[in-house]
């Protein structure tokens, strides 16, 4: 095998697989990164048995081969080599050469046949959404997903389509990110959830453009394929929330506040909530709201705090407590000026969502009761 790649194809190829090296595994051939050629392109592929991705370049070909690299080298050098052209050869020996300008590198190789192949998938369901409304489907709902290992069905999201809509749904216990989307085709209904770790990495991968990608599902697979890359996932077992029945439908008090505003005061009141002095126990942000103004504070041994403005309100007089970080982290998913919040009760959930509200994006989070 002797190919001649540009390094900025080769490095993007590179940095999209190497998530799917395994990091905790007793079979080093996981540890690598499969590389074939065929006709004038190579293919890199890496695979831990529950994630696979593979990405697929043009570059030049001499000779036809495969191998299979350890990632964590292979990557660093290329990462490291000047910006020209690179040319990787596997010699006599099953060394690979690796060559650019005044730099020679020879590592030890695995052979490929060893390499385990990634799943097929038979298709049975599938949807095709522009890269950009995908990335933003993604990035308004990964931070919900639950870390905790002991409810694995939440570690990922819900990937439901159903009356020609698209949803993606988070939620870990303590709040709930659900992004829609209609779609332009008509499709079978369909819901699985993918692990938050794979969506990650597709998120990382696709592009902020109008191309398609296309997600299809096979019985406990999923395939995202794009014109150059797929990414092969293992889905979560598991019965998911039915979200639409937690959301609240009517609220007691709602405010329209400037974005920008509630959350640079949430962020500085955080640093008294969230204060090393502290981290052995979690105090919430106490937010108060009056007719016309807020009050956001918090009180404790690190501390106090606390932030007034006006803001227009509607209904009754409240106080209630919130994790500040859970409450940040939908602030920073809007992207409107302006957002709504509405509050039932000081211990039912409350709503975030933008003024410019058109139903396609809701954050609910669950309050924490207020210690005096």
């Amino acid at each position: 095998m002797k190919i001649i790649c540009d390094k900025t194809n080769l490095l993007k190829a590179i940095n999209s697989v190497v998530k799917g090296v395994s990091s905790k595994t007793t079979m080093p051939i996981l540890e690598g990164i499969l590389i074939q050629t065929k006709d004038n392109k190579v293919k890199f592929t890496t695979y831990d048995m529950e994630l696979g991705i593979e990405y697929v370049i043009d570059c030049e070909v001499i000779e036809q081969g495969s191998t299979v690299v350890t990632a964590t080298v292979f990557s660093e050098i290329i990462r490291k080599l000047p910006d020209t052209d690179i040319s990787i050869t596997l010699d006599e020996k099953e060394l690979l050469v690796i060559e650019c300008e005044g730099s020679l590198y020879k590592l030890a190789t695995m052979k490929a046949e060893e390499f385990p192949d990634l799943p097929t998938i038979d298709e049975e369901n599938s949807v095709e959404i522009d890269q950009k409304s995908l990335k933003d489907m993604i990035r308004k709902t990964i931070f919900a997903v639950s870390t905790e290992a002991h409810r694995p069905i939440f570690t990922g999201c819900l990937f439901e389509v159903k009356d020609n809509q698209i949803n993606v749904v988070a939620v870990d216990g303590y709040r709930l990110g659900w992004k829609k989307k209609y779609l332009d085709q008509s499709t079978s209904d369909f819901k699985v959830v993918i692990p938050g770790k794979t969506l990650n990495e597709v998120n990382k991968i696709i592009l902020d453009t109008t191309d398609n990608i296309k997600i299809s599902i096979a019985k406990n697979q999923g395939l995202f394929e794009m014109e150059n890359c797929k990414i092969v996932t293992r889905l979560l077992e598991g019965e998911f929330l039915d979200y639409e029945k937690v959301i609240p439908k009517n609220w007691e008090t709602r405010i329209r506040v400037n974005k920008k505003e509630m959350q640079e005061c949430f962020e500085r009141v955080s640093l008294i909530s969230m204060s090393t002095l502290e981290k052995e126990r979690k105090y919430p942000v106490k937010v108060t709201i009056e007719i016309g103004k807020i009050v956001i504070s918090c009180k404790n041994q690190a501390g106090d705090a606390k932030e007034e403005f006006m803001i227009t309100t509607e209904g009754k007089n409240l106080e209630v407590g919130f994790n500040p970080k859970y409450f940040l982290d939908a602030l920073k998913a809007i992207d409107d000026e302006e957002v709504f919040v509405e509050f039932g009760s000081s211990l039912s959930p409350s709503i975030i969502k933008s003024v410019e509200d058109t139903g396609d994006y809701v954050y609910m989070i669950l309050p924490i009761r207020i210690q005096e």
